[in-house]
């Protein structure tokens, strides 16, 4: 082949440009090849379809030479390749649309394929164009058991259909009892073509079920309209051929010519659209199976033309074409038979009455109907002797005749006897075709008391006698759960009742034991508190008192060291005041120790001893206080007065150690509710930040917070650097009448 293939004129030239890109491929080809260590290179088809699955699917680089012999155009670029050794499918899309007779180079990898390896990833080069390959003649056989898949093979066959299409004709033929299709572009009238004994040549490509690998059938794919030839065509129009009886189908006639078809007529029993349909004259029945479409009536005569053949043993004929006549309708009077009869082979095809008990119904999914539904197939299963069989008929939906008749009914079904044989010749299964839903008569109606009744009324009962037996034990069990848990409940009465009683005696003894820990801690608090107010009070007064005499002698004494030397007089009289301030700190300790009422208030009234204390703290320095008041004085209470009177001494005391003030005023101010002591002075001021507080050694502001929060006082301090402090004390006549009497608990012995 290959060398008819280089006797033919080349028809493609290549440029310089052209052959040196494929020297390069080829050479990249190879260098890749040899980079990835794959020495094997499979050079023909034969090499590729002797892989196994497993080897194909390694991608083991492929390039073979041959031709193209079938390319369909809905492959997609997809086709079938042959060389001198065999051929094979290329199996995905290529770089060019391939056409029958080409001559090209595919280079690409393997494959394992749906059923048998084929080329992956192609690159395909046209080298020219050539005959297709001689097509091999080999036994129907061989080619329908698939290992002539992918070569050029030759066999012939009788047309049995034609069905046209747009690019090219299916057509069905039947060799050797096999029957297949072949795709070819002929364009002969399809009528003509049916029953013509044909010579085919084409591809063999095998259908098959990709999940299992598993061929299906085989399809001749035929590229060019001479390689399908018609050797004979039926002489005569078949329909004007003489009338064979319907029982003769089967039986010995010498001028039988295998292939041809008979002319049948007769009167239409039954029909399943697109499937079948049955005939009866008056000889008997006969199977009808047929393509074409339209609907026939039960009683209608009609012409049929078609080729018979067996099915389970039993006439048939297939791939009919009917008309209808002009003879007038003839009803078929339905023969009644016996069992015995339809063991022995008779009545198939034929309209019969045969009586039967119904067993049993059910409903299965039916022809399609024109506008894609599915009919419901009725099924009702009988018995006669001991023959069991099937009635069936097609309907819209399960709602019928044949669906109403009582489970156990004894009828008579109407209906097409459908019999099927096995390899002994003997009845295997039968069924009677009704025409319609209505094709019975109804005999004898089940007794009431049907099995299927029985068993449902003896279901019902062990049912009850089940529920019956399992509430008694139910019962019986919950009145032993109940018994229990009831004399559970008793003992835990009784125990609990033994424990609240012992509750309550260990309830009061613990009492008792808590109102005494109780009442001894409470003295103790009550002690522990008088002891820390009397502590309190006792450094607050020593700090308010003795402090501030001390400081008091401090300046008088500094006064009298600047003046001993140049007034000896001015300076005796500023120790005579530091010996005053003394026996004042004297008296002040021993008033503080007992709880006694200032000195100073009791010779004057609050704004006096302000007075005093300030010209007592001053004389002699270059500071001035002046005091002020507003309202009407009158006597406050005793807390009230001496806590004012101290703070006031503290914040004069920080004036004058602090402040290096040159001038300070003391504003006090009687309202009808509240009292109201402001203290300014021109000093330094402070950062208020930074205060002093007890733990760096100073408690005046400590104690003025402590002594206004006793009084339940508003306490106000501004200072700022050079901006001199302001100290104010507003305090509301009820609060402090409350923090007097809580003082004077708290400091009761």
């Amino acid at each position: 082949m290959l060398g008819q293939l280089e006797q033919q004129p080349p028809h493609v030239v290549l440029t310089r440009s052209e052959f040196c890109f494929r020297i390069a491929c080829l050479f990249g080809a190879v260098l890749a090849s040899i980079a990835e260590g794959r020495a094997e290179l499979l050079t023909n088809a034969a090499q590729v379809l002797s892989l196994s699955a497993e080897r194909a699917a390694q991608k083991i680089p492929v390039r073979v030479k041959g031709i193209v012999t079938a390319a369909e155009p809905t492959w997609d670029g997809k086709f079938f390749v042959q060389d001198e050794t065999s051929g094979v499918f290329v199996g995905s899309r290529s770089n060019y649309r391939p056409e029958p007779g080409d001559v090209v180079e595919v280079s690409g990898t393997s494959y394992p394929g749906k059923y048998a390896p084929t080329i992956s990833n192609p690159t395909c080069t046209k080298l020219g164009t050539a005959r297709l390959p001689e097509a091999r003649a080999v036994p129907i056989e061989q080619i329908m058991s698939g290992i002539e898949d992918g070569q050029r093979v030759e066999v012939v066959g009788v047309v049995r259909s034609v069905t046209p299409g747009k690019l090219n004709s299916d057509i069905e033929l039947v060799s050797g009892g096999y029957r297949f299709h072949a795709k070819t572009p002929t364009d002969i009238e399809p009528l003509s073509l049916i029953g013509a004994r044909v010579r085919v040549k084409g591809t063999a490509a095998a259908s098959f079920n990709a999940a299992l690998r598993h061929m299906l059938s085989v399809a001749l794919y035929v590229p060019l309209r001479s390689d399908f030839i018609v050797e004979e065509t039926e002489r005569l129009n078949p329909f004007e051929e003489s009338l064979v009886p319907l029982t003769s189908i089967a039986q010995y006639r010498r001028d039988l010519t295998p292939g041809k078809r008979v002319h049948v007529k007769g009167v239409i029993t039954l029909q399943r659209p697109g499937e079948d349909f049955f005939l009866e004259d008056e000889t008997g029945g006969l199977q009808v199976r047929t393509r074409q479409t339209g609907a026939l009536t039960v009683g209608e005569v009609v012409d049929v033309v078609g080729f018979p053949d067996f099915d389970h043993f039993l006439p048939v004929v297939e791939d009919a074409i009917f008309r209808k006549t002009d003879e007038a309708r003839a009803p078929i009077k339905p023969a009644r038979v016996t069992v015995a009869d339809i063991q022995n082979g008779l009545h198939h095809a034929d309209l019969i009455t045969l009586r039967g008990k119904v067993l049993d119904r059910n409903f299965r999914h039916g022809s399609a109907t024109m506008n894609g539904k599915r009919m419901v197939r009725t099924v009702l299963l009988m018995q006669q002797d001991d023959l069991v069989f099937t009635a069936s008929a097609e309907t819209q939906d399960k709602r019928s005749a044949l669906a109403s008749v009582p489970i156990g009914s004894i009828i008579d079904v109407i209906g097409v006897c459908f019999t099927e044989s096995g390899e002994d010749k003997k009845l295997r299964a039968l069924e009677v075709l009704l025409p319609e839903p209505a094709s019975f008569q109804l005999i004898e109606k089940p007794s009431w008391l049907t099995p299927r009744r029985l068993l449902i009324g003896l279901g019902a009962l062990l049912v009850i006698a089940i529920v019956a037996v399992i509430w008694t034990i139910m019962v019986s069990r919950r009145n032993t759960i109940l018994n229990g848990l009831i004399r559970e409940r008793e003992s835990a009465q009784k125990e609990l009742q033994e424990a609240h009683d012992l509750l309550e005696e260990r309830v009061k003894e613990r009492t008792e034991q808590l109102k005494f820990q109780i009442t001894a801690r409470k003295e103790s608090e009550v002690q522990f508190k008088a002891v820390l107010c009397e502590r309190t009070r006792l450094a607050q007064e020593l700090h308010d008192t003795l402090e501030q005499t001390l400081t008091g002698i401090a300046l008088q004494l500094d006064t009298a060291s600047k003046l001993f030397r140049t007034k000896p007089d001015s300076a005796n009289h500023h120790l005579e005041l530091a010996r005053d301030f003394v026996g004042q700190g004297q008296v002040d300790v021993h008033r503080s120790v007992w709880d006694l009422r200032s000195r100073v208030l009791e010779e004057f009234d609050l704004p006096g001893a302000l007075a005093a204390s300030a010209k007592q703290l001053t004389n002699g320095s270059e500071l001035s206080f002046e005091v002020t008041t507003n309202g009407r004085v009158r006597p406050l209470p005793d807390t009230l007065e001496e806590n004012l009177l101290r703070i006031a001494q503290e914040a004069m005391t920080n004036v004058i150690k602090h402040s290096q003030a040159t001038r300070a005023e003391i504003e006090l101010d009687y309202g009808p509710q509240n009292i109201f002591l402001q203290i300014r002075d021109n000093g330094c001021g402070f950062e208020q930040k930074e205060q002093a507080d007890a733990t760096n050694g100073h408690f005046g502001l400590l104690g003025i917070s402590e002594r206004a929060k006793r009084l339940g006082a508003e306490l106000k301090i501004q200072s700022a650097p050079g901006q001199g402090t302001l100290l104010e004390v507003r305090v509301s006549l009820d609060r402090a009448a409350d923090a007097n009497g809580t003082t004077v608990s708290e400091t009761t012995p």
